[in-house]
């Protein structure tokens, strides 16, 4: 049981630290941290003084009126609170203190309970899987209003006017923030959480699995509390923030509506897709520990079926043989084949099969996913065919309609098995999100891959396995750079087009966030990048603002490859000539050179408007 505790508080701190927390954390620092500043004694901002957060007035009784010697009388106004002032401003500065603390306890017991049994719950109620999710984004919007308005918080608060000498409102509501943050976040998958999600959905919750998710959720929200206590301190600490309370207050309310519209459109996700995952060494090596392997199999999970998957290694850069490939089983539906009807692994005897296990709202699985669609639009007419078992970590992810539009702004076309149950997932004994199976055309599972990256080896392997299948077979140019890679500085750095990440500009205009025109210098560096025409730069990614903008790249590599996002063609100018390549969709890589060994060049990207461009990397 200590083991399991050891193995659920690393899992979460490495959560904790990883990109994923990115988009709570606005909320945590000015609604957690910031207004649970403890505030001091001094001047409030409409001029009247203050002692404990009374404030004078002149406005006094008659009873005030008081006759010294030689005095026909005088105003004399108490300035000293009463007993019950002071009784309620040092309640006030307790609720105040604990904010912080009580805003992560919520996260923590939320997060904990409805990952655990939320799924159970609206199943035994017939409620869609998804409630959960949705309310807490209006409580989230609530909150945020009755923040920015003083009457409408009056208005949250009349429901729990009852309770005697209790102010629940926005204010001191640090627990409810917390409930409601729980419900929304969505950390990085990894094996602990596999394990938990697994239990929750199986419904083998024991003491085990408690534990476990316990000290996975205190040690994810670790480091959102050390964030929270550096945004009271600071707020305690500097001058503007004790003096600007109410518009921190409405900058807090702002974030937490911005956060909720974000996670309504998924926007916190294109943001964790364009933030390399500095956390993913960390994660390997927990997952690739043999202890943890063994701790997390809380279920035994071993059958038949997936006994021979131990054979096969995790990331293997040659063809191994890991026995016949499980069953595709319990799957509740379909999309994405002839009528929406089952795959059966069996009748595509004489294919290459890769089987990805997924879930849409994992960023890990986002940023894998275009490497999928990418081989399956190539190797399809070739023998490959992809399914996707879409694997929910979460109750959300549950309702077909957001797998559905999850996939299809992935470009996702292959067939998808809605794995609900997690029975496909546990016949292959899997704790990964993502997580690839390989399999040859007659059945036989010949490689496995674990979380992202390792594309390289997995379409050589891919190649390898269709020319087996038919050694006739004609294979178009791999789109995948060496597994080695270019020895380091023999190509030019990956180049970051957003003003918080810019490298390599060469521009003479100074590049800063907002609209702007640009000019290529004369004389413009070799590995470097200058703009032309009109952009919008923004802090990840750059915009056109009028028709005829471009980017001047000069490079030495051998491939060239740019991350775009929108709708839209995007024109290459190469050495005179110029190729086109289509842009559809949410952020990913499309490759505009492909040479047969490195060289020094010179492109011109021609952007159309309702296209952003993120970044170029070098093979």
């Amino acid at each position: 049981m200590l083991q399991l505790a050891l193995i659920g508080l690393l899992g979460g701190l490495i959560t904790g630290i990883s990109p994923c927390i990115l988009p709570v954390l606005p909320v945590i620092f000015l609604s957690g941290g910031v207004q649970g500043a403890r505030q001091r004694t001094g001047k409030t901002s409409d001029g009247g003084s203050t002692s404990s957060g009374r404030r004078t007035d002149s406005n006094v009784p008659a009873s005030a009126v008081v006759s010294g010697p030689g005095e026909s009388g005088s105003v004399a106004t108490d300035t000293r609170p009463s007993d019950v002032e002071v009784k309620a401003e040092a309640r006030r500065k307790r609720q105040a203190g604990w904010r912080p603390y009580l805003v992560i306890l919520g996260l923590v017991i939320s997060f904990s309970v409805f990952t655990l049994v939320g799924s159970f719950l609206l199943t035994l109620v017939n409620l869609p899987q998804d409630l959960l999710r949705w309310m807490g984004l209006v409580v989230l919007v609530l909150i945020g209003l009755g923040l920015i308005f003083d009457r409408f918080q009056h208005i949250l608060e009349k429901p729990f006017s009852w309770i005697p000498q209790r102010k629940v409102g926005t204010e001191n509501g640090g627990l409810v923030l917390g409930l409601a943050l729980g419900v929304v976040y969505v950390p990085c998958a990894g094996p602990v959480l596999a394990a938990i999600a697994v239990a929750g959905a199986t419904g083998q919750v024991g003491a085990e699995t408690i534990v476990l998710t316990l000290t996975f959720a205190v040690g994810a929200a670790l480091p959102l509390l050390v964030f929270a206590l550096a945004g009271r301190r600071v707020a305690e600490r500097v001058k503007a923030f004790r003096k600007n309370q109410r518009k921190i207050r409405i900058a807090g309310g702002v974030m937490m509506i911005a956060l909720a519209i974000g996670l309504v459109f998924n926007l916190p996700q294109l943001l964790q897709k364009l933030v390399p995952d500095y956390t993913s060494t960390l994660q390997e090596q927990v997952q690739d520990n043999e202890s943890v392997k063994k701790a997390l199999d809380l279920g035994g999970l071993v059958n038949d079926q997936n006994r021979d998957l131990d054979k096969c290694s995790n990331g293997a850069t040659e063809l191994e043989s890991c026995g016949t490939a499980p069953d595709i089983k319990g799957i509740q539906e379909w999309f994405n084949t002839p009528g929406n009807q089952a795959v059966n692994l069996k009748d595509l005897k004489g294919k290459v099969v890769l089987v990805d296990f997924w879930a849409y709202s994992c960023i890990n699985c986002q940023r894998s996913v275009p490497h999928l669609t990418d081989w399956y639009s190539k190797y399809k007419d070739s023998g490959l065919e992809v399914i996707g078992i879409h694997s929910p970590e979460y109750a959300f992810e549950k309702e077909t309609r957001n797998v559905m539009s999850g996939a299809q702004n992935l470009g996702i076309t292959y067939p998808v098995a809605i794995d609900n149950t997690l029975s496909t997932w546990t016949n292959y004994r899997n704790r990964y999100w993502p997580a690839h199976y390989l399999i040859d055309s007659e059945g036989t599972v010949r490689h496995i891959k674990f979380g992202e990256g390792g594309y390289q080896t997995t379409e050589k392997l891919i190649r390898e396995l269709l020319q087996q299948a038919n050694p006739s077979v004609t294979l178009p140019s791999p789109l995948e750079a060496s597994d080695d890679g270019p020895v380091a500085g023999a190509t030019t750095p990956e180049t970051y087009l957003g003003n918080t990440k810019k490298v390599n500009y060469a521009g003479t205009e100074p590049y800063k966030a907002g609209a702007g025109t640009y000019t290529v210098p004369s004389a413009q560096p070799a590995d470097s990048y200058a703009l032309a025409g009109g952009w919008d730069v923004g802090t990840q990614s750059i915009t056109p603002t009028r028709a005829g903008s471009s980017i001047s790249l000069n490079y030495h590599a051998e491939q060239v490859y740019i991350v775009v996002s929108g709708e839209g063609m995007i024109d290459v100018v190469r050495d005179g000539k110029t190729t086109q390549v289509k842009v559809s969709g949410t952020p990913t890589l499309y490759q505009i050179v492909d040479d047969t060994e490195i060289r020094e060049g010179k492109l011109e990207v021609k952007i159309p408007q309702g296209i952003q461009a993120y970044s170029f990397t070098f093979g």
